[in-house]
């Protein structure tokens, strides 16, 4: 049958309308599940190291981006990772009160007791800071790279069983120098130490690492940064991380949680589209 040039019309403009429906459709559920699959989510990082250890470089080597950008906001890298870091506030606190963060090593044992110890302290506020900004970012399952010492294992496991139960699958990059190694950097940086203090964390740290290891299992690397020249293994465990990072997401709550969020944003389940974004997050 030979088409008229009225059904030809109607045809395209038929072609059209299905077009513009899917594109729509496609626009739509893509913002109804927007940030539900942003690089990272679900995914925290513990970084352990002594005071001058690079903790902050080698989380910028690792996951792309600066590890602090400022006092007042939490950095965020390449790989979708929020840094919670209390260091830049603590920075910023100390000059609000006249004292010059280089000046800590030097300072009397009582006046950096008073500036790190009471709640109300430049330290204490910094770590209020940090935790209002960690209690942010798992609001929306962001994913996390929580930047400590690594000295008390008690905290440490405190915020690993925490977060897991948020339904986080966790990780711990171990970050490894020689003392003599974080004396020199200590004495480098902008806010200096007490070496004695730098000592006994190390020591600390040191001590901890065979518990770290039996506690996150195979999510456990070290990185030697003694020298900023990484070696075959090192460059190994980064890529171990990255690798974590990028992986379906293990935590059964975690998965749960996708999946329910999907379903309360009003995202068709069975859309190949959605399906896609699900398998690509859940694996």
């Amino acid at each position: 049958m030979k088409l008229t040039e009225e059904r030809l019309l109607q045809i395209i403009r038929e072609e059209i309308l299905h077009h513009e429906q899917y594109t729509t459709e496609s626009a739509v559920a893509s913002l109804i599940i927007e940030g539900i699959y942003d690089p990272g989510i679900l995914k925290c990082v513990f970084m352990a190291g002594g005071p001058g250890s690079g903790k902050s470089y080698t989380a910028g080597a690792i996951f792309g981006g600066n590890a602090i950008e400022g006092a007042t906001q939490q950095a965020g890298t390449s790989l979708g990772l929020r840094v919670i870091n209390s260091d830049p506030a603590f920075e910023m606190y100390l000059n609000k009160v006249g004292v010059s963060p280089g000046d800590l090593a030097s300072l009397p044992e009582e006046e950096f007791k008073a500036l790190t110890e009471p709640a109300d302290s430049p330290r204490g506020k910094a770590s209020k800071m940090k935790k209002t900004a960690q209690r942010a970012a798992e609001g929306g399952r962001l994913g996390l790279i929580i930047d400590g010492t690594g000295d008390d294992v008690t905290k440490i496991s405190t915020k690993k069983q925490a977060v897991e139960d948020l339904g986080y699958d966790t990780m711990m990059v171990f970050v490894n120098t020689t003392l003599e190694m974080a004396q020199e950097r200590n004495l480098k940086r902008d806010r200096k130490l007490p070496a004695d203090l730098v000592e006994e964390i190390w020591t600390n740290v040191q001590a901890n690492m065979e518990e770290f290891q039996s506690m996150f299992g195979s999510n456990f690397v070290v990185i030697d940064n003694t020298e900023y020249e990484w070696s075959e293994s090192e460059i190994e465990a980064a890529g171990a991380a990255v690798a974590f990072v990028e992986s379906p997401i293990q935590n059964p709550v975690g998965r749960q949680w996708v999946q329910d969020a999907i379903t309360a944003k009003g995202a068709d389940m069975e859309d190949p589209w959605v399906q896609k974004k699900v398998a690509k997050a859940l694996g």
